[in-house]
């Protein structure tokens, strides 16, 4: 069954706008009579039954409704320093896949992609239509969030005031997400600032330590790339809290 986001509710009805409407009617070529999904990011999910396809909008007849559970219990964000090419766009697909609640590009010191005014806007859309898709294809209920691009005393301004700061770091020998994890509230938002390529520069970790309270901690022996760390940092969160595996 096709899943649609849902443009407005009205008594009986949602209605499918805009590029929705499109996908549905231009791409998917469906028809009077036929069933969709239907979510508003409020956690529920429709059931409807196609009954009209205009040239703004299609009506469908609401046939169920419920609130499926499949969000994860506690709020993993990400907050990834700007990456080369696609790999940005990689950590935002898989990151909706499993499960996160947003992400964040952060302008880091050793970002190599500078992205400022319209061009970042763009990116942004961008990154936010891949995560729309992904939570189609993974029957999420709730879009992860992708905010604009921020410095990192712009962090705080876009995540809940009680969240909780991880940050996965080369200079961390000894203390482990598994020994950190345990001290965290899983009723709590968690953050994992995960680094560009090249890493962090100790300056930015201290400040991290000194201002988010976040804790400093190594992912093992080997050495990862930004987009691998990040997943498995959120992998490892998720899983430990019973939401993966």
């Amino acid at each position: 069954m096709h899943r649609f986001r849902i443009s407005t509710l009205e008594e009986g009805v949602f209605r499918l706008c805009g590029p929705e409407r499109d996908h549905l009617a231009q791409v998917l070529r469906l028809r009077p009579g036929d069933i969709v999904g239907g979510f508003d990011n409020s956690g529920q999910e429709w059931l409807g039954r196609i009954e009209q396809i205009g040239e703004t909008s299609v009506a469908c007849r609401i046939l169920s409704v419920h609130r499926p559970d499949v969000e994860a219990r506690t709020q993993v964000y990400l907050v990834v320093g700007l990456t080369k090419g696609e790999k940005m766009e990689w950590v935002i697909q898989k990151g909706t896949e499993l499960g996160m609640a947003g992400l964040l590009p952060l302008r880091a010191k050793r970002s190599v992609p500078h992205l400022e005014g319209q061009k970042a806007a763009e990116r942004i859309s961008r990154w936010q239509r891949i995560a729309a898709e992904a939570t189609k294809q993974s029957r999420r209920v709730q879009e992860p969030q992708i905010a604009p691009v921020c410095a990192w005393s712009e962090i705080r301004d876009h995540l809940p005031p009680d969240t909780q700061y991880v940050l996965p770091y080369e200079g961390e020998q000894t203390r482990r997400l598994r020994h950190v994890i345990p001290s965290l509230d899983p009723a709590g938002p968690v953050a994992v600032i995960i680094g560009p390529e090249g890493g962090f520069e100790e300056a930015e970790a201290t400040w991290a330590e000194q201002h988010l309270r976040a804790q400093k901690i190594s992912l093992g022996k080997r050495i990862l790339r930004a987009e691998t760390a990040a997943i498995t940092s959120l992998t490892l969160i998720l899983s430990h809290y019973g939401d993966i595996g």
